[in-house]
């Protein structure tokens, strides 16, 4: 164990509250305020105590250069098509962050259009282009400053690489369309230092001209519960309007270009998803879950005064759609089967017309298309291979590889196997395992194991190198399929949604017993690891049962589940956790709440906790309050740790250097618990 500084003392704050006559301890609360002066001098503390740790390991500079190669090359994301063009974003090996370059036709060369250096503000300032003016002669591309979820909007005169000052400050964009004629836009803009930050509008921008002549063309209302999308079309905009009350509620609203009115209202108080698309030839098409769990494709149809008729275009089915995109002829849906990624190709009328290249043990992602051609942008990955980017034209019928990320690992000398093992209640779950061929071989060996429960997101195969680093090692990797995902249809995410939410976490735990009781692993070579609402997960995993891990890293996680409803909008996640303003909700967020499950003199395996300043979706407050209580609370002697930087957000853009030293971090803190080889 190296030796390290002693952890810095929390002073308790005297802070309770009786909910529905609970008495409920809140100890640290003072550490919400995130830039007080003595919150600022704790994380100043809590720095040096785990740089103390992370210097002292002595493996740390050989983990830091292995983590450099793995890291430190070429890499494409974000493409858009505009006519013969191809816009998207690259990083060349030794750049701190990528620039947007645009290639012309499919075999161009690329061209550096934008490089973010140029914007000044140092290496944490990241861009990423939005969308192509149709006439091409427009970029909207975004800016942001650290991994904060706002950002600023610009424009860049892609022919001249000027920029205009028709820009919209930091804040959230919720819809952005150029205008047909060429001489402005329509956006709906959340301006992060507003006068009046609830009030939810629409408006019309002339290039050249004041912000503050931009004329309102639509209002939705003004309240903290409201939220405004804007929905392009070539020549009408459709509005969302989502009500965060008891439940969402949504309304649908149509605004014609050329008689600069909005109509009746399409749909009202809708309390199913809807996902519109308005088509030059006067359709709309939609995916919902209105009387199709796992999602259809429909075409929406007006009647007066009454909610749309709905027509199938793409019924349901027995699996769930993941993803859709659409292009000039066809629909492109991507599904989720059981743990395998299917993407199949339509008619716009339904018919269905074969599928894209993908493989069991991979995963599919749809990330770009053009409606001018039948042109789609997607992404393969697996437990070995990292992402590779193709582009699939429907002409030709065929795929052809744009770009992929190299790697060191020889995927020959693994082999991933699917096991499945018995949940409390009698269900049973499918849990990936993937390692070495001699390590799925053996006795009991070092383990990972992560998943993520929740919001009805599947686990399918994925590329992570902070995986593949510890598979290199001789780690086993499990990743078992709890329910809260949709791998099985929407009721497997809706057993652990709300105040069903431990049953994700007993899911979670019952996978670690299965790895333990079956020989592959031993509680004292097990680490668990998660991120945002799998932060949540593996934190309540380890509150509840400390005894089965050695090691926990926890990234971007919600830990005190009572107030966070309070903080940055989260209010709006109601329906998956549901609130402690709810008298219904209250009692199981309180007994899965990880920072709440914190009991005095419980020996606690070790704990890396990784936020951040920028973090406004999942705030920095809950790591610190936790950090805070596991120190003072643990008897095992192992180190309890907070990594955090301040320009860390939920947004994945920080600078090549930070993202080297935060994984060679994790990795050296595993490494070092598990007593693994580096």
């Amino acid at each position: 164990m190296p030796q390290l500084l002693e952890h810095p003392d929390s002073l308790p704050g005297p802070v309770t509250d009786v909910i529905y006559g609970i008495t409920v301890a809140d100890p640290v609360r003072w550490l919400e305020d995130q830039y007080s002066a003595a919150t600022r001098a704790w994380i100043e503390a809590q720095s040096r105590y785990a740089s103390s740790y992370f210097e002292s390991i002595h493996d740390q500079p050989r983990i830091r250069e292995y983590v450099r190669k793995l890291l430190d090359v070429e890499s494409c994301d974000c493409f858009h098509r505009v006519r013969d063009r191809y816009f998207f974003r690259k990083r060349l090996p030794g750049e701190e962050q990528p620039g947007i370059y645009f290639r012309e036709g499919w075999t161009g060369e690329d061209q550096l259009l934008f490089d973010p250096a140029t914007l000044g503000g140092g290496s944490h300032i990241a861009v990423q282009p939005l969308q192509v003016s149709p006439d091409g002669r427009l970029l909207l591309y975004e800016v942001k400053d650290g991994g904060e979820r706002t950002g600023r909007f610009e424009l860049l005169d892609i022919k001249t690489r000027r920029r205009l000052p028709d820009a919209l400050p930091r804040g959230y964009l919720r819809g952005f369309i150029f205008a047909p004629d060429g001489r402005g836009f329509y956006y709906v803009h959340e301006a992060a230092d507003a006068e009046r930050p609830n009030y939810r509008a629409a408006y019309h921008h002339v290039l050249g001209t004041s912000p503050k002549k931009d004329r309102e063309i639509f209002v939705a209302g003004e309240s903290p519960y409201l939220r405004l999308h804007l929905v392009p079309g070539d020549d009408r905009l459709g509005f969302l309007v989502y009500r965060f009350l008891d439940k969402t509620y949504i309304d649908f609203y149509l605004w014609h270009l050329e008689q600069n009115t909005v109509t009746e209202p399409l749909l009202r108080d809708a309390t199913y998803k809807l996902g519109p698309i308005l088509l030059s030839d006067g359709r709309i098409v939609a995916i919902t879950d209105y009387e199709a769990p796992n999602f259809r494709i429909v075409q929406l149809q007006a009647r007066q005064g009454r909610q749309p008729e709905f027509s199938d275009v793409v019924p349901s089915r027995e699996y769930p759609i993941r993803s859709w995109l659409i292009t000039k002829t066809r629909i492109f849906v991507s599904y989720i089967h059981g743990t395998e990624t299917r993407i199949t190709v339509f008619d716009h009328v339904g018919k269905n017309l074969g599928a894209l290249p993908t493989d069991r043990y991979e995963s599919a992602h749809l990330i770009g298309s053009s409606i001018e051609d039948d042109e789609v942008v997607f992404e393969r990955e697996s437990f070995t291979t990292p992402i590779q980017t193709y582009c699939y034209s429907a002409r030709t019928g065929k795929a052809a590889l744009w770009a992929k990320r190299p790697t060191n690992l020889n995927s020959d000398e693994y082999r991933q196997e699917q096991v499945w093992f018995t949940a409390d209640d009698g269900t049973r779950i499918p849990m990936f395992l993937v390692g070495r061929r001699d390590v799925l071989e053996a006795g009991p060996q070092p383990a990972i194991m992560t998943s993520y429960g929740g919001y009805g997101t599947p686990m399918t195969p994925q590329f992570s190198v902070f995986v593949a680093f510890l598979m290199e090692r001789g780690c086993l990797f499990a990743l078992p399929n709890i329910r809260g995902g949709s791998e099985f249809g929407s009721e497997w995410h809706n057993r652990a949604k709300r105040t069903k939410k431990q049953v994700a976490i007993d899911d979670f735990l019952a996978a670690s017993c299965w790895l333990i009781e079956s020989g592959h692993t031993r509680p004292d070579r097990l680490a668990i690891f998660g991120g945002s609402h799998a932060g949540l997960l593996v934190a309540a995993a380890m509150a509840q049962h400390p005894e089965l891990f050695r090691a926990v890293v926890c990234m971007a996680p919600l830990l005190d589940m009572l107030r966070y409803h309070l903080f940055d909008g989260a209010h709006i996640w109601k329906e998956e956790f549901g609130t402690a303003d709810d008298e219904r909700d209250f009692p199981s967020l309180y007994s899965y709440s990880p920072y709440h499950r914190v009991r005095d003199g419980v020996s606690y395996p070790a704990t890396l906790i990784v936020s951040g300043d920028r973090d406004h979706n999942c705030n920095s407050l809950h790591a610190r309050k936790m950090i805070a209580r596991l120190q003072a609370a643990n008897r095992s002697g192992h180190p309890v740790l907070l990594d955090y930087n301040p320009f860390r957000g939920h947004s994945p853009v920080l600078p090549l250097s930070d993202r080297i030293d935060a994984l060679t971090n994790r990795l050296a803190f595993v490494c070092d618990q598990l007593e693994l080889p580096v």
